[in-house]
C-alpha cells in the first residue's frame, strides 16, 4: 500500500510540470499566431513608409533640380543685365559724343554767320577754310555709331534724323546699307510705315546682296500689310521664301503666308 502511494505521488509530481508545460506551449502558439496576424499590417505600413520616403526623395531631387535651373537662369539674366548695362553706357557715350559734335559744328556755323553779318570777312574766310573732313573714317564711324546709339537707346525720332544726316553726308560710306536698314527700323518703330517701306525698297534696290536682304524683304512685307497692301505683301513674302529659303525670315514668312490663306 505504501509503495502504491509512492507511485501515485511520483506520477502526480511529474504530471503537474508536464501540464504546466502544455499550457505554456499553448500561450506561446497563441502569441505567435497573433504576431503572424499582425505581420501583414506591419509589412503594409513598412511599404507605405518606403513609398513616402521615396516620394519625398524624388520631390527633394526635383526641387534641387529646379533650384539649380533657377540659379543658372539667374546667372544668365545677370550676365545679360551686365551686357545691357554696358551697351546702354556705350549708347549714352555715343549719343553724348554725337551731340557734342553737332554742337561744335553749330557753333562754327554761328561764328561764321556772325562774322559775315559783322563784316569780318577774314574771320569768315578762316572759318570756311577749315571745314570738317568728310573723308576722315574716324568721323564717319563716329557719326554712324552715334546714330546707332540713339536707336539702341530708344531715341528713335532723333535716330531717324541722325541716320538721314549721315546718309546725306556719307552716301558712299561702308555703313550706308546698315544706316538705311536701321533708319527703316526706326521708322517702323514710330509706325511711319510709308517712309519705312520707301527706305527698305531703296535699300534692296541699291544693295540687293546685303546680308540683311531677307530681313529687309520681311520688313517690307510687314509695312505693306500695315498699309493694307495685302497682294503686294504676299508677293514680297513669296519672293523672300524663294530667294532665302533657309533664313529665319523665310520661316516667319511661311507662317504669315499660311495664316493669310
Amino acid at each position: 500500500m505504501l509503495k502504491q502511494c509512492s507511485f501515485i505521488l511520483l506520477a502526480l509530481y511529474f504530471a503537474v510540470p508536464a501540464q504546466a508545460g502544455l499550457f505554456a506551449d499553448d500561450d506561446a502558439r497563441k502569441q505567435i499566431q497573433q504576431l503572424e496576424g499582425r505581420m501583414p499590417k506591419l509589412e503594409e505600413r513598412v511599404l507605405k513608409l518606403e513609398d513616402a520616403v521615396n516620394l519625398q526623395t524624388r520631390s527633394m531631387l526635383d526641387l534641387q533640380g529646379q533650384i539649380e535651373a533657377l540659379n543658372s537662369e539667374i546667372g544668365k539674366l545677370r550676365g545679360q543685365n551686365e551686357e545691357l548695362g554696358h551697351g546702354l553706357q556705350d549708347a549714352e557715350k555715343r549719343e553724348k559724343d554725337f551731340y557734342l559734335d553737332l554742337d561744335t559744328r553749330l557753333r562754327r556755323f554761328e561764328s561764321t554767320n556772325n562774322a559775315v553779318q559783322s563784316g569780318d570777312n577774314s574771320a569768315a574766310t578762316a572759318a570756311q577754310a577749315a571745314p570738317p573732313d568728310l573723308n576722315d573714317p574716324a568721323l564717319e564711324n563716329r557719326a554712324f555709331e552715334a546714330a546707332y546709339g540713339l536707336f539702341k537707346g530708344g531715341n528713335h525720332a532723333n535716330a531717324i534724323k541722325a541716320f538721314q544726316e549721315f546718309l546725306k553726308k556719307y552716301p558712299d560710306s561702308v555703313h550706308t546699307a546698315n544706316a538705311n536698314y536701321w533708319l527703316g527700323s526706326a521708322q517702323v518703330t514710330l509706325k511711319d510705315y510709308k517712309n519705312a517701306l520707301n527706305t527698305y525698297q531703296g535699300l534692296i534696290e541699291i544693295f540687293p546682296s546685303t546680308t540683311k536682304a531677307a530681313d529687309v524683304l520681311f520688313n517690307m512685307a510687314k509695312c505693306q500689310q500695315e498699309l493694307k497692301q495685302a497682294a503686294a505683301a504676299r508677293k514680297t513674302l513669296k519672293q523672300l521664301v524663294i530667294k532665302y529659303p533657309t533664313s529665319e525670315a523665310a520661316a516667319k514668312a511661311k507662317k504669315l503666308l499660311a495664316a493669310s490663306k
